[in-house]
């Protein structure tokens, strides 16, 4: 375990030497604070009853603001997490570490997990910067916790489904561009995957409908954790670093 969090500290660190981190976790924070004042003025509109006839109105923060918030928040992560993978282990055999890396006594479950929270660990840093928003919201108004925790629970797993999709990717090419685009484009199927069921059978219907990743995120807003959820993106997230490791393995044969 020592060994994991030595890689995943020394990954977290490689992000703030390049400009990755810093131009990730600035757009990121511009996008989200557009994102939460134009819901804010939203609420505020409807509160104040110019939608509709009667006056002021009690609104729900959570139906109203967070939970399409938090849909817009994950949009965002469809284009930016690809930015945070694409360098992991591309840059690697580009600059020809990887051979460095491989023949160092760690396993590949080691470096594969390092590598995994490092990027984590930077997604958590992202996260955590909304934290602040959140909180003007329990400043001046009443949320409610419980939706609030499974929205950010499930922006988390969903992050970290997008994350090892994005190292698989990455491991199996030298271009960091090309694992960039490669990773948008599969997450990209995974979110509309559930359009190509509406025109389908109703049992082609209900399985893509499973496959589809924004399908499973919907509840975790609303304040439902399910354990259907949990498991899709468990086995989203072990199906990326299982091909990562057999993208490592190949490579520790091939050298």
């Amino acid at each position: 375990m020592g060994n994991i969090m030595a890689l995943a500290q020394k990954e977290l660190r490689a992000y703030f030497v390049s400009p990755i981190a810093y131009v990730v976790l600035g757009l990121f924070a511009v996008l989200f604070g557009v994102f939460y004042v134009a819901s804010l003025n939203l609420m505020v509109q409807l509160s104040m009853g110019q939608f509709g006839a009667g006056g002021p109105q009690v609104v729900n923060i959570n139906e109203f603001m967070i939970r399409p918030l938090f849909g817009n928040t994950s949009v965002v992560l469809l284009f930016m997490l690809p930015m945070l993978t694409m360098r992991s282990y591309a840059e690697e055999k580009r600059s020809g570490t990887m051979e460095l890396l491989l023949t160092s006594p760690l396993t590949d479950l080691q470096i594969v997990m390092g590598k995994f929270l490092g990027a984590m660990a930077l997604y958590a840093l992202m996260l955590s910067l909304t934290l602040i928003h959140i909180g003007v919201l329990f400043w001046y108004g009443e949320p409610e916790w419980a939706p609030l925790l499974s929205g950010y629970l499930g922006l988390l797993l969903m992050g970290g489904s997008f994350i090892s999709i994005g190292l698989a990717i990455s491991s199996m090419t030298k271009n960091q561009i090309v694992a960039g685009v490669a990773t948008f484009a599969v997450l990209l199927l995974f979110w509309v995957i559930n359009w190509i069921g509406d025109a389908s059978g109703t049992t082609t219907q209900a399985v893509l409908a499973y496959l589809s990743i924004l399908e499973h995120f919907d509840d975790f807003s609303k304040g439902v954790i399910d354990t259907t959820h949990l498991t899709y993106y468990g086995s989203f997230i072990t199906l990326g670093l299982f091909l990562t490791a057999k993208s490592m393995d190949s490579e520790r044969w091939n050298g």
